[in-house]
């Protein structure tokens, strides 16, 4: 599990075996979970939510915490993409990338075509 901490009270993790990255955001009253997939089974965000307790993530209070009642409950699971952004300095460079490689194997082609119709091979 890989952790960063972005600014503000939220962090982000990420669970390359069910590959889902997930953000959670502590509040005073209430956690809000933000997973990228719903692969979490209700046991495996139980430990989670006591791990997450345990070391300093989110209030002590909820290192007990039995259950998931979704009625009123302080900590709320969403499936939601919507907080995952690339950097503009990142699709830049794969953009440079992209059409580096794809002038190389137009050249290539051309270069190919050239010999072939010019009889040089």
């Amino acid at each position: 599990m890989k952790t960063k901490a972005p600014t503000g009270k939220s962090f982000e993790f990420y669970f390359p075996d069910v590959d889902t990255s997930l953000l959670v955001e502590p509040a005073d009253d209430r956690v809000l979970f933000r997973a990228t997939k719903n692969t979490f089974s209700l046991q495996r965000k139980l430990n989670f939510i006591h791990q997450l307790a345990a070391e300093g993530f989110i209030p002590d209070q909820y290192q007990w915490w039995t259950g998931i009642n979704s009625d009123c409950s302080t900590v709320r699971w969403e499936v939601d993409c919507s907080w995952l952004e690339s950097p503009a300095a990142t699709v830049l460079k794969t953009r440079q990338f992209m059409v580096g490689l794809l002038a190389a194997a137009l050249l290539l082609w051309l270069g190919l075509m050239l010999t072939l119709l010019l009889g040089w091979l």
